[in-house]
């Protein structure tokens, strides 16, 4: 699975609308609102990394609103999450 981090610019005016229409894309698994110099960080999980291409160049920056997106790929995942939620299961 190739992971991808999204941040999008957007028009003001448009950030909840723009966050939906991303949520909505096949291969985004989560959008948030943020604060600092973007408007939206999505993360966008696909099985080949030309798929990521796909959903960014061919989906995300087509959207009306959305004025710039700046893509990192990420190479490992560093998380304590699954190895918690493994010591939880006899909780």
């Amino acid at each position: 699975m190739n992971t991808a981090i999204v941040f999008i610019t957007t028009e003001p005016a448009r950030v909840g609308e723009i966050a939906v229409e991303v949520a909505a894309i096949e291969g985004v698994t989560e959008v948030y609102s943020v604060t600092g110099e973007v408007d939206l960080i999505a993360i966008v999980r696909t099985r080949g990394v030309e798929a990521i291409s796909d959903v960014v160049v061919g989906t995300i920056n087509k959207i009306p609103g959305v004025q710039n997106t700046l893509t990192h790929l990420a190479f490992r995942a560093y998380s304590t999450h699954d190895l918690e939620a493994a010591f939880s299961l006899g909780d």
